[in-house]
């Protein structure tokens, strides 16, 4: 499985949440798990996605990904497991 985190991160507004996945939905990237919050109006959510499907490479998602973040004024970043495991290791 090619699993990648997905994190999202600025000021709340309507529609994020939709774009981000309907991006996801349009690229065959399957959401295995999702967690979202709202803290005095700020968003943050973390997405772990199966990325096997999709016809794209890991480069060219993450870089569609941050321009979709750049149209709805949020920030959005993509990292493979594996490294994200690396960087998160004590």
């Amino acid at each position: 499985m090619n699993k990648t985190i997905i994190t999202v991160v600025g000021k709340d507004t309507v529609g994020i949440i939709a774009k981000v996945c309907t991006y996801l939905a349009d690229n065959n990237i399957n959401i295995l798990d999702i967690s979202q919050t709202i803290v005095q109006d700020y968003f943050n959510m973390m997405m772990i996605v199966d990325m096997n499907n999709s016809q794209k490479k890991f480069g060219t998602i993450a870089d569609e990904l941050e321009e979709v973040g750049k149209g709805i004024g949020v920030m959005i970043k993509c990292q493979q497991e594996d490294i994200f495991n690396s960087m998160h290791r004590i």
